[in-house]
């Protein structure tokens, strides 16, 4: 093996028995938050100047009054319910979400983001425009009976107009089930990811609305990938024998074979299959003629495959989707310990990406994902991050229903998002919008290489990053078609 490829049992050797790795939307711990099956100086000025005059007052009279008929930017109060996990070792997902929410928040009202200390539980008050907005932040502590109940605190002891929040899947299918549709109050998903949630009449719900991109626009825009862009043509499948790893596989096969690409090998498997029984079922998608290999798993489920891909020499490519700063922080170190020359150059030679990516600071170009970006750093510390641009858009369409509709209520807020277009999103204008057959928002994926973090990055504390987009995925291309899915609000 050329001295600037990776050592597969050095890698091994490595992680042990961590297996984090990003894979098909599974991204090591990252994608049990989505599954939980088992898974300011400058921009201050920007954004009260410039933004904060079109989006903070302009925005609430030209959408007022181009758009939902008032003639003047709406007045009262809105309670929000923010459930996200403040604490734990998925902490750092509920920061993301409750970050980029007030992101979105601070945009519309031209002013800087509540401060750091606001993302954890407690009761904050904003104000955009005319509408004070009074925030119950609680901590889901990633259980989705947490979730459920502290929902229903919200709702009958809160009395909050809207809920929004939960980082795990079955967290937030609790709460449909079990407070939306008993209370009616409107609720908006995210960062949990799990397709099902939008797709599936078990739990799409005209008051059920997600901003965050899910594990099928994950997997959709990794095939259009390897359909459109590789030479792979023949590839295997395995999914954890759940939920999550069903959506995944469903998804890639759906996006392959319309393509061409042939499914020689597809299994779901345990998630606590070891290291030898992989080998078996490795040895089986080669001989089967597999090219490239995707596996859906949750970090349970990559310690038995990812060190028995690593250690057999198998003549396939890993594809799969871009972490967070968590998990590629992780994977980010292992690297700089197993490559002899830690470089952009090195790891293309390793065959390490490219991958696909929902969001990350760094993909978007536009005045609005700038002053996202600055504003964002300056207030949190970091740049934003994987689910930072869905929370960011559900603040933003929120705000941007309100106006258009001229009321501070949740049937303003309902009967504006169905079918929006959201105005002011980190992908652009109009980046985001929500499918009127089941309330979940399509926007387009990126394909970026993996590249190491410049000294000049500052707010990323990971050795690794997402680099300049190679390949914008359309929001056509990534989204379920109502044809495919259980849930039709039409």
């Amino acid at each position: 093996m050329d001295s600037d490829r990776i050592s597969r049992r050095r890698v091994l050797g490595s992680l042990g028995a961590s297996g984090v790795l990003a894979l098909a939307g599974c991204v090591g711990g990252d994608d049990d938050s989505d599954n939980n099956t088992s898974n300011g100086g400058d921009n201050g000025s920007a954004n009260g100047g410039d933004n904060g005059g079109a989006n903070g007052g302009d925005n609430g009279s030209a959408n007022g009054g181009d758009n939902g008929g008032a003639t003047e930017s709406p007045s009262g109060t809105l309670r929000i319910g923010v459930l996200q996990d403040f604490s734990g070792q998925l902490a750092i997902y509920g920061a993301q979400g409750a970050a980029g929410f007030y992101s979105g928040l601070a945009h519309k009202a031209g002013s800087d983001p509540l401060s750091s200390d606001a993302v954890s539980a407690g009761d904050y008050t904003y104000s955009v425009g005319d509408i004070d907005i009074e925030i119950r932040a609680r901590d889901t502590q990633f259980a989705p009976t947490q979730a459920q109940q502290l929902a229903q605190d919200l709702v009958t002891q809160d009395d909050v107009d809207l809920l929004y929040g939960v980082g795990n899947s079955g967290g937030a299918i609790s709460v449909i089930n079990n407070v939306v549709d008993q209370s009616g109050v409107p609720f908006i998903a995210g960062p949990a990811a799990s397709a099902g949630i939008t797709a599936d009449e078990g739990t799409c719900r005209e008051r059920v609305f997600r901003a965050n991109e899910n594990t099928a626009m994950d997997a959709r825009s990794g095939g259009v990938y390897i359909a459109d862009q590789t030479d792979v043509d023949q590839m295997a499948l395995f999914g954890a024998d759940d939920a999550f790893g069903s959506s995944v596989v469903n998804n890639y096969r759906a996006v392959l074979e319309n393509r061409g690409v042939d499914i020689v090998n597809e299994r779901a498997v345990p998630e606590d299959l070891d290291q030898p029984e992989w080998v078996g079922l490795l040895d089986e998608a080669q001989s089967a003629g597999a090219q490239g290999i995707v596996g859906g798993f949750t970090a349970t489920g990559l310690t038995g495959f990812f060190p028995a891909f690593l250690d057999g020499n198998y003549d396939m490519q890993l594809f799969g989707g871009f972490a967070s700063r968590l998990t590629l922080g992780v994977v980010g170190d292992t690297l700089q310990q197993v490559l002899d020359d830690f470089s952009d150059e090195a790891l293309a030679a390793a065959e390490f990406g490219p991958f696909t990516t929902r969001y990350h600071w760094n993909q978007y170009d536009n005045p609005i994902n700038d002053s996202f970006v600055e504003s964002h750093a300056s207030a949190y510390g970091v740049v934003p991050d994987l689910f930072t641009s869905g929370a960011f858009t559900a603040a933003s369409a929120v705000i941007q229903a309100i106006n258009e509709e001229g009321e501070v209520s949740a049937d303003a807020i309902v009967s504006g998002m169905t079918g929006m277009t959201v105005t002011d999103t980190p992908k652009g204008e109009n980046g985001y919008s929500f499918q009127e057959y089941n309330n979940q928002a399509r926007s387009e994926m990126t394909v970026a290489p993996v590249t190491v973090t410049p000294d000049s990055q500052e707010n990323w504390p990971a050795a690794i990053q997402p680099g300049d987009p190679t390949e914008r995925v359309s929001a056509d291309d990534v989204t379920i078609p109502t044809g495919e899915t259980s849930c039709d609000l039409n």
